[in-house]
C-alpha cells in the first residue's frame, strides 16, 4: 500500500503517537489514585491541578507548535525526545502540588501536544492521495498503545512503586527515540511529497489559509466545537475513572478491561475510516463524528452494569477512532497544507484546552455532589448542539480554490 520512503513516514508517525500516550489522559488517569494518596489530596484538587497546568501547556503549544513549520523535522522531532524524557523523569519526582503542577504541565505539553502534533503535521504534510490511510495507520500507535498499557500499568503498579515506572519511561524514550527519528526521517524535509502525479487537488489550486486568516472563518469554530467534544468528555471520563468505577460499583479491572474494547473498536474504526476519507473525503464524514459519543453518555446515564462499562468505552472508541483522522486531515482538505503547522498547533492547543475544561469542569461537578449520570447529561446536551450546528453548515465546508 506504501512506497518505501511513504512507509518510513508512516512507521515514524506510529512510533510518535505510541509514544504520546505518555502525555494522554488515559495513561496519567492510572496514576491518579496513587498521587492523590501520595499528596493527600481530593479528587477536584487534583482535577483544578490537571486542568491549570494542561491550560497553560496550551496555551504555550500555540507558539511552540508553530516551529514545525520552520524547523527541520528530524531536529525538530529530537528536540520532543528531549523535553518528553525530562518530562518523564520529573513525573518521577512528584512530591509536593507544585511539582505535580510542574510535571503535569510538562507531560501535557510534551506527550500530548507534541508528540502527537509532530507525526500527525508530517504526515498531513507529506501524505495527499493516500493521507486518510496515512493518518489511520499513524493514529494506530495510539490505540495500541491504549490496548496494552492500562492493564499492564495496573498490573505493573501492584509489584513496584508509580515513580520507578516514570523513570524506566525516561530511559526507555531517551534511547529508543532518537534512533527511530534517525534512521526514518533523516533526510525528510519541507519539500518532500507522497508520489502522487494525478492528484487534481494540487496544493497550488487550492487556497493555502494562513492561520490569521482561518481565524477569520466562522467554519473554522462550529468544526472546532464537535472537534473538541470527544477530548474534553473523553478526558474527564479518563481522569476520573475511579469516581465512575465507584459510582457505578464496576470493580477495579473493570475499566481497564474495558479500556481493551475502547482500543479494538479504536482501530476498527481508524481502519476503516482512512478509506473512507480517501473515498469520500473527511468534509462528508464529519457529521458522523461524534453520534457514538452521543450515545455513549445515554449508556452512562442510564446503565450500572459491568457490560455498560464495555459498551460505554467502546462507543467513545468509535467516535475516537474518527475523530483521530478527522482531526487532522480535515482542516488539510479546507484549509490546504501550507501553513498546516501552524494551523494544526492552534488547533491542537485548542483541544488541549478543552481537555482542561472537562477535567476542570468534571472535577467541580464531582465536588459539587452531581452524580455521574448526570455529568452524562450534560455531556449529551453539549455533542447534540454541536452536531445540530455543524448539520447546518455542512455543505459549506469546501476548500477554495485560487
Amino acid at each position: 500500500m506504501f512506497k518505501s520512503l511513504n512507509l518510513k513516514v508512516i512507521i515514524f508517525g506510529f512510533i510518535f503517537t505510541f509514544f504520546s500516550c505518555f502525555g494522554q489522559s488515559f495513561f496519567l488517569g492510572l496514576f491518579n489514585s496513587s498521587i492523590r494518596n501520595t499528596l493527600s489530596i481530593t479528587q477536584g484538587q487534583f482535577g483544578s491541578i490537571y486542568a491549570a497546568a494542561t491550560l497553560l501547556s496550551s496555551f504555550i503549544f500555540i507558539w511552540v507548535g508553530k516551529k514545525i513549520d520552520d524547523i527541520d523535522i528530524f531536529k525538530f522531532a529530537f528536540f520532543v525526545t528531549i523535553l518528553l524524557s525530562f518530562s518523564s523523569f520529573f513525573f518521577s519526582k512528584i512530591s509536593s502540588i507544585t511539582f505535580l503542577f510542574i510535571a503535569i504541565f510538562l507531560m501535557r505539553l510534551s506527550g500530548q501536544g507534541m508528540m502527537s502534533h509532530t507525526a500527525t503535521t508530517t504526515i498531513t504534510r507529506y501524505f495527499t492521495k493516500s493521507r486518510g490511510k496515512a493518518l489511520s495507520t499513524c493514529w494506530f500507535g495510539l490505540s495500541t498503545a491504549e490496548f496494552i498499557l492500562p492493564v499492564l500499568i495496573v498490573y505493573l503498579l501492584t509489584i513496584t512503586t508509580w515513580q520507578n515506572l516514570w523513570i524506566s519511561i525516561s530511559i526507555l524514550i531517551l534511547i529508543f527515540l532518537p534512533i527511530i527519528s534517525f534512521l526514518l526521517i533523516k533526510n525528510l524535509n519541507f519539500e518532500s511529497r507522497e508520489d502522487y502525479s494525478e492528484n487534481k487537488l494540487n496544493k497550488k489550486n487550492i487556497k493555502q489559509w494562513k492561520r490569521i486568516e482561518v481565524l477569520k472563518d466562522y467554519r473554522f469554530y462550529i468544526v472546532c466545537l464537535n472537534m473538541l467534544a470527544m477530548p474534553w468528555i473523553a478526558t474527564g471520563v479518563f481522569v476520573y475513572q475511579s469516581f465512575i468505577t465507584e459510582s457505578k460499583e464496576w470493580g477495579t479491572f473493570v475499566i481497564a478491561q474495558s479500556f481493551m474494547v475502547y482500543s479494538v473498536l479504536s482501530v476498527i474504526t481508524l481502519l476503516a475510516s482512512g478509506f473512507l476519507i480517501d473515498k469520500f473525503t473527511s468534509r462528508k464524514l464529519l457529521i458522523f463524528m461524534n453520534i457514538p459519543l452521543l450515545l455513549s453518555t445515554l449508556v452512562l446515564f442510564n446503565f450500572d452494569t459491568p457490560l455498560s462499562a464495555f459498551i460505554f468505552l467502546g462507543l467513545i472508541g468509535v467516535s475516537n477512532g474518527l475523530a483521530n483522522v478527522l482531526g487532522s486531515s480535515t482542516w488539510a482538505e479546507i484549509y490546504g497544507v501550507k501553513f498546516i503547522g501552524s494551523i494544526k498547533a492552534l488547533t491542537t492547543a485548542l483541544m488541549v484546552f478543552s481537555t482542561a475544561f472537562g477535567t476542570a469542569l468534571f472535577g467541580l461537578l464531582i465536588d459539587k455532589g452531581y452524580s455521574i449520570e448526570g455529568i452524562a447529561l450534560i455531556s449529551f446536551v453539549y455533542i447534540f448542539i454541536s452536531i445540530i450546528m455543524l448539520f447546518l453548515v455542512k455543505n459549506k465546508l469546501k476548500p477554495k480554490y485560487i
